[in-house]
């Protein structure tokens, strides 16, 4: 019988970097931490087997597991976390002492004290850059002191299947006596063949073939039914186990100026491609922009409802997405539950890891504490 795996989640949100790991049976995550209460509460309400530890990271650690699982419970094998990186943004070479590393700190002690044989680390693409390329080393030399084989790369979730332009970077450290290889993309840019004859891999899945099931509500409007049949298998896969009626496909009500400046927006548009007389009068260039209907989404936020922040008008309507179509873009199945607002879910959302980047990285994981 083979070995089930056990996982510790930080910094959880509602799951998305943990939920390859517990979708697989060879894993079971234990326990959860997260500060926000609708996280929390969200988290709880899809993973009703992981013990969620509510609060503040610094009072999370192997004694409260100890304490709760008993003394003699089998050793913790992987940690998974994205630490916030924007605290400790200029910190450089003092990460470890500075105050405003305490999250990373804090991810660090966790891995000290339970010593798993892998942890995933997952932040932004700008954790390159920051302290002028000084951090991402420091980081890298901190956890190879534990006795760590330290990798990282930058991902792209639309390599692996989800309809999203989302870059991040994973950082992967194994015991010695192990070795991790990063997963092989499952998707290409169409538009770049990267001069290959032959590329078995499948184009880039489009904002269109992810939400295309779903109805084009307008400004202010909802809707529980769902528009058509699912016309490819990854709406087959995002409904599969989904409740009868649709939930959180609503969009907020958008004023008639605002409406009459997104109706104008041709596909994929931004306010360049609009009448002077209705051209916004601020912004930034990414912001007011209609995404493509024949390409992936760009890297959605929390604000993926508001239209003046980073491009999200929905291709055909006149409006921001919706939380759903934010889930779908996440790669989350229309039976996940968020919890609390809609500002609430779609920060839930905004703040995830797409899924199918997650389940990548856990059967990477899988191979490694295997000996693959």
């Amino acid at each position: 019988m083979s070995e089930t795996y056990k996982v510790i989640d930080l910094f959880s949100g509602v799951g998305g970097l943990s939920y390859g790991f517990s979708h697989m049976k060879d894993f079971e995550v234990i326990a959860a931490n997260e500060i926000l209460t609708p996280m929390a509460n969200a988290y709880r309400l899809n993973h009703s087997k992981t013990k969620m530890y509510e609060g503040d990271i610094k009072n999370f650690g192997i004694k409260q597991i100890q304490q709760d699982f008993g003394r003699n419970f089998a050793p913790v094998d992987v940690v998974v976390g994205g630490p916030p990186c924007q605290a400790y943004s200029t910190v450089g070479k003092r990460l470890i002492n500075d105050p405003r590393g305490k999250l990373f700190q804090e991810y660090f002690r966790i891995v000290q004290e339970f010593k798993p044989k892998c942890f995933v680390y997952e932040n932004v693409k700008g954790l390159l850059s920051m302290s002028s390329g000084e951090l991402l080393p420091t980081i890298i030399k901190l956890f190879s002191s534990l006795g760590y084989e330290m990798n990282f790369r930058l991902l792209n979730a639309a390599d692996f299947g989800a309809p999203q332009i989302r870059e991040r970077v994973i950082i992967v450290g194994v015991r010695s006596d192990l070795n991790f290889v990063y997963p092989i993309s499952t998707h290409r840019d169409p538009a770049n063949p990267d001069g290959m004859i032959y590329d078995s891999r499948k184009p880039w899945l489009t904002l269109g073939e992810a939400i295309g099931d779903l109805p084009f509500i307008r400004s202010g409007e909802s809707s529980s039914k769902y528009r058509c049949a699912p016309r490819n298998g990854f709406q087959e896969l995002m409904r599969k186990k989904a409740p009868v009626e649709l939930m959180d496909h609503n969009s907020p009500t958008h004023n008639p100026n605002l409406i009459t400046l997104m109706e104008h927006l041709p596909d994929g548009g931004s306010p360049k491609d609009l009448p002077e007389s209705i051209r916004p009068t601020s912004g930034f260039a990414n912001t007011y922009c209609r995404l493509w209907w024949n390409r992936p989404a760009t890297t959605i936020t929390r604000n993926l409802g508001t239209p003046s922040s980073s491009r999200c008008i929905h291709p055909k309507v006149a409006r921001g997405l919706t939380t759903r179509e934010g889930a779908r873009i996440q790669c989350f199945p229309d039976s996940y539950k968020f919890y609390g607002s809609r500002t609430e879910k779609n920060l839930q959302i905004g703040n995830a890891v797409p899924t199918f980047l997650s389940s990548a990285i856990a059967s990477a994981v899988l191979d490694s504490l295997r000996g693959k």
